[in-house]
């Protein structure tokens, strides 16, 4: 439950969403207004059939033998009935929407029209489903307005009607005698559920239209919404690496927009951020060498060991093939290795008799006193573990921490080996300098137990 509370508050999926949404709207509405426009324009295609089809129908139709037929139920055994009748069915069964045929005339009545022909009459089998009319037989067609005015030309109705026959959509067109006058009109009815299929089969057209307009509206959808996310999502990245203290990282979003512009500010910024702590790190840098000078200064015999330090792990990095830029950040790190010695008492660091457990104890926490010096400016773990771990042993019985083989970072392990042989190459207090034939041989005998194999090596290479 927590995840999908996590999903729908991505901004990603927001943005999607909302896209995804815009199109499904827009595809609805205008699925909605074409298939609404489809439909009306498939009946009104259906309504003008219809009235073509009446109109055509009327020019088989002979007026004068209209005028002979009775208007009465006998009048279906008249020849006139039967000659008429039999032209009717055959346009009938020429055109299969066509359901009922029929002719009328008008009543005395206004609104009340009466039967003269209706092919059901003389069929063999009569539908029984059907009513059958016979000549003289009264319809109310004031129901139906387009009939009324089928007199003045050919109509046909704007809507479904519903009478004895059925749902039916019914088309009209007027037959004239030699005079040019209206003796009837000819009515031709198709069944709704013809309407109906026609109607069926455009609405599956539009829903089938409409699922691929949603597919297309989902997959466009995520692909835009990704395109609009990806530069959001890489400044958020950007702002992490920022946060974690990588200075150094550059978000890359190449476009013009205002995306482009903030990422271009987002440089900017972490630029001028990365160059403002390099400018602390300077600073704080020169007052800690002025520190550890000051420390030397106290103690002839140790002056410029923090230099040699440095300056010697520089040279054995750049032979393990260590790249120019780490080498040059372990050569300050291997300066400040010693700084933690500000905390401890003059009298002690220059003693020339043997040290107490206590005094011992106490030297042995310079490395953790100078990492805790360190550490508010200098974030790089690396820097921070020359000073820190610079007395450890490869074998693991070394101080503070008792880090065993490659527990201790390489940077660590490079200026151990150098503030080892400067140690014994330089006079102390407590000891004389020995040759450096001699502490070579010595920094030999230590490696794989006090020293690292691989840093041994390049030592040596680098002396020679």
């Amino acid at each position: 439950m927590k995840n999908k509370s996590l999903f729908f508050k991505s901004f990603y999926v927001k943005v999607a969403l909302s896209f995804i949404l815009s199109l499904l709207f827009v595809a609805l509405l205008g699925n909605y207004i074409l298939l609404e426009f489809s439909l009306r324009s498939q009946f009104n295609q259906l309504r003008e059939k219809l009235k073509i089809v009446a109109q055509t129908a009327v020019l088989s139709v002979d007026a004068d033998e209209l005028s002979n037929i009775p208007l009465n139920p006998e009048g279906v055994n008249t020849p006139a009935f039967e000659k008429v009748a039999g032209q009717l069915l055959k346009i009938e069964q020429t055109n299969s929407l066509i359901r009922n045929i029929y002719i009328m005339s008008r009543t005395n009545q206004p609104g009340i029209y009466q039967f003269v022909v209706d092919p059901d009459a003389i069929k063999a089998k009569p539908i029984a489903s059907r009513v059958t009319s016979y000549p003289g037989d009264k319809y109310d067609a004031s129901r139906f307005p387009e009939m009324l005015k089928a007199f003045d030309g050919p109509r046909s109705d704007t809507q479904l009607g519903i009478d004895e026959w059925g749902k039916l959509l019914s088309g009209y067109a007027p037959i004239f005698d030699k005079n040019n006058q209206p003796v009837g009109i000819l009515g031709i009815d198709i069944d709704a559920n013809d309407v109906y299929l026609a109607e069926k089969d455009l609405l599956f057209r539009g829903i089938l239209i409409l699922l691929m307009g949603v597919i297309f509206a989902l997959v466009l959808g995520f692909i835009f919404s990704a395109k609009i996310i990806s530069p959001i999502k890489k400044l958020s990245d950007g702002t992490k690496h920022i946060a974690e203290g990588n200075l150094e990282y550059r978000v890359k979003i190449p476009s013009g927009d205002e995306i482009g512009q903030l990422a271009a500010s987002f440089n900017d910024m972490a630029a001028s951020l990365a160059d403002a702590r390099q400018k602390l790190q300077d600073y704080f840098y020169r007052m800690i060498q002025a520190m550890v000078r000051s420390l030397e200064a106290k103690d002839p015999y140790t002056r410029g060991h923090s230099d040699r330090v440095g300056e010697l792990s520089y040279n054995i990095a750049i032979k393990m093939g260590i790249p120019l830029k780490d080498a040059e950040l372990l050569r300050k790190a291997a300066q400040m290795h010693d700084i933690g010695k500000l905390g401890i008492h003059d009298d002690i660091l220059n003693k020339k008799s043997g040290l107490s457990q206590g005094e011992w104890d106490l030297v042995r926490k310079h490395p953790e006193v100078g990492e805790e010096i360190l550490k508010p400016v200098f974030l790089d773990t690396q820097m921070l573990s020359v000073v820190r771990s610079h007395h450890e042993r490869y074998d693991g019985t070394g101080y503070p921490d008792g880090l065993k083989a490659d527990q201790a970072s390489i940077f660590a392990q490079i200026a151990s080996v150098a503030d080892a042989y400067d140690a014994m190459t330089s006079s102390r207090s407590y000891q004389t300098a020995v040759a450096k034939e001699e502490a070579l041989a010595k920094i030999k005998a230590g490696s794989g137990t006090q020293f690292n194999p691989i840093v041994v090596q390049a030592f040596v290479k680098t002396l020679e």
